[in-house]
């Protein structure tokens, strides 16, 4: 009769799987149905005993509007330089708030699933992206809002193929580029919680870094070329672009067509756009890389 040591030195090692380990966001797809678990689960359970529910999807948006518009658009007269100011506001902070929100649970996705990660195997990176999926959920009602005031406002007369292509990348774009960040940030915030507070800093500068509150060209002004450049390469800076283009030029081409003159496009951004992708792209494979080296860890260091 045949040692089991004998048996197991005839399979070579390649054979074997290091335990704790996937096959990275491959495996996402082979377990398709445990993401829409997941989605499912977020999405049903994040106003659970709320008086609001769904409501609140609404009313912080809302609310952060109000307090950017009354500060800025009044008190500091940007209303005035800005045309339609309550339209670019909004759509600036739609996109914001669906970078914040995918960036931050992403990133508290492992730590936030402990129990499940030290006692079942499953791919990991379906954690971060059903967070990811779960903000773009709780995104939509947020864009049906901007696209119905837009409606009211003649938006549908001077809507291009253009603008629904802009739309559709600029999510993409956004989604992307925080499954990436949030792939990298999740890895690190499970043996050392710091990152948790990197990523609330890199939130609240994330509003004043791109073009949301104020018109792009005021950054123009002060920034030497080299940095106006990297500027306007930020992912989430080109994505609020693609949404002004998308939402507030044809509003106010439509009511005033002669103050698109002095507020110009920024620079070549049909080509920026397609090189902030490609920025999204290697920041999300270096997420990954990051998170498949520490993700056998995990367990042990939850």
């Amino acid at each position: 009769m045949s040692n089991s040591t004998d048996l197991f030195s005839e399979v070579p090692r390649s054979a074997f799987a290091t335990p704790g380990r996937s096959r990275g966001l491959s495996d996402v797809f082979r377990w398709r149905y445990l993401l829409r678990l997941l989605v499912r689960t977020g999405v049903t359970t994040r106003y659970r005993n709320s008086v609001l529910g769904w409501t609140w999807s609404y009313v912080r948006p809302a609310a952060q509007f109000l307090v950017f518009f009354i500060v800025l658009g009044l008190f500091l007269n940007l209303n005035r330089g800005i045309p339609n100011y309550a339209i670019y506001l909004f759509s600036g902070i739609v996109v914001i708030n669906l970078f914040s929100e995918s960036f931050k649970n992403a990133t508290t996705s492992i730590v936030g699933n402990a129990p499940l990660v030290r006692k079942v195997f499953l791919p990991r990176q379906l954690f971060a992206v059903s967070a990811t999926f779960v903000a773009f959920v709780h995104f939509l009602p947020q864009v049906a809002l901007l696209l119905v005031v837009c409606l009211f406002l003649g938006w549908v007369t001077h809507i291009t193929l253009l603008g629904v292509l802009a739309i559709l990348a600029a999510t993409l774009l956004v989604m992307i580029f925080a499954l990436g960040l949030g792939l990298f940030f999740g890895a690190v915030n499970v043996r050392f919680r710091d990152a948790e507070n990197i990523v609330e800093l890199m939130l609240l500068l994330a509003t004043w870094a791109s073009p949301v509150l104020y018109f792009w060209t005021m950054v123009q002004d002060v920034l030497p070329d080299w940095l106006l450049r990297i500027y306007l390469l930020n992912p989430i800076t080109q994505a609020v672009e693609l949404y002004h283009f998308a939402f507030w030029r044809p509003i106010t081409e439509a009511s005033q067509p002669d103050a698109l003159a002095s507020l110009p496009l920024p620079p070549d951004l049909a080509i920026d756009t397609l090189w902030t992708f490609l920025i999204a792209i290697v920041t999300m494979w270096i997420g990954q890389a990051v998170f498949r080296r520490l993700e056998g860890r995990f367990a042990q260091d939850l």
